[in-house]
């Protein structure tokens, strides 16, 4: 969550700093880890249970920001489909022909403020790609001891604006 949440995200690359914009960044670093942990043992448990930490995560701070008992079950149930949704959308591009644009793609129309901005759009899709590689390749017992290397967004984000 704390990766999620570098300002890198919001003050230079346009993702807007709101709760939908953070809530779909840290969906957005969550996707690489639930589609690997289910290929290994106990994966399947710990992906689960990092799903239940998002929800609740979720319903806490929709309390803390005041909104209504009555509507904060509707928004909460709305995210966790939100998480599911995204991940199948952002596996599919990263599995196309040409990942990066259709990432991008997918990444405009799920991250706020990435509709108007599509180099960033592009960026944040080869920053994603590329946490995907890392946490695909890294070793299991690293992975489900939660010991995940997640790549510097400001150096992977620079990089991939000025190509």
């Amino acid at each position: 969550m704390t990766q999620a949440r570098r300002p890198e995200f919001f003050d230079r690359d346009g993702v807007l700093d709101t709760p939908e914009g953070r809530t779909a960044m840290i969906i957005l670093l969550m996707f690489p880890v639930l589609e690997r942990l289910p290929s290994e043992r106990r994966g399947r448990r710990i992906a689960r249970l990092l799903s239940e930490i998002f929800v609740t995560d979720i319903d806490d701070c929709l309390r803390e920001m005041g909104v209504g008992d009555m509507s904060v079950p509707k928004k909460v149930k709305r995210a966790a489909q939100a998480l599911g949704e995204r991940c199948g959308g952002y596996r599919s591009a990263a599995n196309a022909p040409e990942p990066v644009a259709a990432l991008a793609a997918e990444l405009a129309e799920t991250v706020p403020g990435l509709a108007e901005n599509p180099q960033a759009a592009r960026a944040l899709a080869r920053y994603t790609l590329e946490t995907r590689t890392g946490i695909l390749t890294a070793p299991a017992e690293s992975l489900l001891a939660g010991r995940i290397v997640l790549p510097d967004p400001a150096a992977g984000l620079v990089l991939a604006a000025q190509e």
